[in-house]
């Protein structure tokens, strides 16, 4: 998994949103995966600025160990507004670490990686405290074919 540090412009996402934690995440974001894709919710976003989903984890309670706010969505063109059902989240400008997953089922190279930013967050790896204020998933064209996925994970610092 390599790791780089980035800036990235604010921008806003449009998609539908759950409350969880970590302890429930294993059922909760595979169950609103499936939620986004058999409710159609990818047609039903407004002004999409391309054709990538993205995955927003904000409103943190505290560290990974809290609850935060999970939503599944795509990047749209500032201004849009939701459709019902939908939430509108902007996600802050900041300073990024960018971790590429491995290449494979896509579910299980997401949680893999998760397993190893918690680790390098522990160890001080991350090239900057986490902020806590929004990371996001990046599912672009590598990641079309779930049984074969690459995904890249942006993790906000200080």
């Amino acid at each position: 998994m390599n790791k780089q540090i980035v800036e990235r412009d604010a921008f806003t996402v449009i998609g539908i949103e759950v409350r969880t934690n970590n302890s429930e995440a294993a059922t909760v974001i595979p169950r609103q995966w499936d939620r986004f894709f058999k409710e159609g919710v990818p047609g039903k976003i407004p002004n999409r600025a391309d054709a990538n989903l993205v995955a927003v984890y904000s409103g943190y309670a505290s560290d990974y160990h809290g609850d935060f706010d999970y939503l599944i969505g795509a990047r749209v063109k500032d201004g849009s507004t939701a459709t019902e059902g939908m939430v509108v989240k902007v996600v802050p400008k900041a300073r990024y670490a960018v971790l590429t997953t491995d290449q494979g089922p896509v579910g299980k190279v997401v949680s893999e990686a998760w397993q190893k930013i918690w680790q390098l967050e522990d160890s001080g790896g991350l090239g900057g405290q986490r902020a806590y204020k929004a990371d996001f998933e990046l599912y672009d064209q590598r990641s079309r074919d779930p049984k074969n996925s690459q995904v890249d994970i942006y993790i906000g610092i200080d």
